[in-house]
């Protein structure tokens, strides 16, 4: 239990801390660009602007979720608050989808009418400096992911990640824009949009299974029949239920035990099976019914 407690503290600790990053990089990254814009009047430089305010209106908006999907269980919610977090990755996916359409507009625009970017020295060096600013929160958050595997800090950075492909195409396309070639411009947006449109699918998908309680992974699954089958009292287990709501992870099911055991026994033997599951799953919440074996008709684990 205290190791689970502390593995909650450090999730919510990480996960705020990502959330607080992000948002000042974004808030830094749209005052930069949108000076870049008045003073360069470059249609690259403003998608890239717009792109920056979506990604900072949805970090804003991550730390008042976050503080709804990080709440402990209540009298309301008695499984905790953790499918805000699935929602808020609705959210980030609708976003992300939203900026690639306006991506698609800026790229088709630019190649019916392409044009030379005026002062490109500025676009340049603020595009430069995005990038080194974006690359330094994407490894803060990939660690971040790593630790936590949060849905949306996966949905933050799906952002940044595309921001950063999107400065190096603004790069690319500010320099060949130059008079060599300016169609590239346009062209570099929409391949951006593109890979955005992948990416939040994929965070589309990862919510909308937590959303309708689909069950853990094939590994954790196999892991919690293994705990089982490892307790040499335990004979067997059916009716394996799990699910995921953001971080926590809950699982039930019934144990097979011998007829002959005691109240006390049947519940020790649990409890160190439920200990074993949330030390390899953790944070986690186990229920488990204990069944006598002769009125079980098959035993499955």
């Amino acid at each position: 239990m205290v190791n689970q407690t502390k593995k909650n503290n450090d999730y919510a600790l990480w996960v705020r801390m990502a959330a607080i990053v992000s948002t000042s990089v974004a808030l830094l990254l749209v005052l930069i660009k949108l000076y870049a814009w008045l003073v360069t009047d470059s249609t690259a430089i403003l998608a890239s602007t717009t792109d920056s305010l979506l990604d900072l209106f949805a970090s804003l908006m991550n730390i008042v979720i976050l503080r709804f999907a990080l709440a402990p269980a209540d009298k309301e919610h008695t499984f905790g608050h953790g499918k805000a977090e699935s929602l808020a990755g609705l959210v980030q996916a609708a976003f992300v989808l939203g900026s690639a359409i306006l991506l698609v507009f800026s790229g088709i625009s630019r190649v019916i009418n392409p044009q030379v970017i005026m002062q490109g020295e500025v676009a340049i060096w603020v595009t430069i400096i995005s990038i080194a600013l974006t690359l330094a929160l994407v490894i803060f958050q990939r660690f971040v992911i790593k630790k936590t595997g949060s849905i949306i800090i996966s949905g933050d950075a799906l952002h940044y990640q595309s921001d950063l492909l999107l400065n190096f195409g603004v790069l690319v396309a500010i320099i060949l824009s130059q008079g060599i070639w300016l169609y590239a411009d346009g062209i570099f947006t929409i391949i951006i949009a593109l890979y955005l449109f992948v990416g939040a699918g994929k965070i589309v998908l990862q919510s909308v299974k937590q959303l309708m309680d689909t069950e853990l992974s094939e590994d954790e699954l196999a892991q919690i029949k293994a705990v089982v089958a490892s307790h040499n009292k335990a004979l067997g287990i059916h009716d394996l239920r799990t699910r995921q709501a953001g971080v926590q992870r809950f699982i039930q099911f019934h144990l097979e035990l011998a007829d002959e055991l005691s109240l006390l026994e049947a519940h020790s033997i649990g409890e160190a099976i439920e200990k074993e599951i949330c030390k390899r799953l953790a944070p986690c919440e186990v229920f488990i019914h204990h069944d006598p074996s002769s009125t079980v008709n098959h035993s499955v684990i």
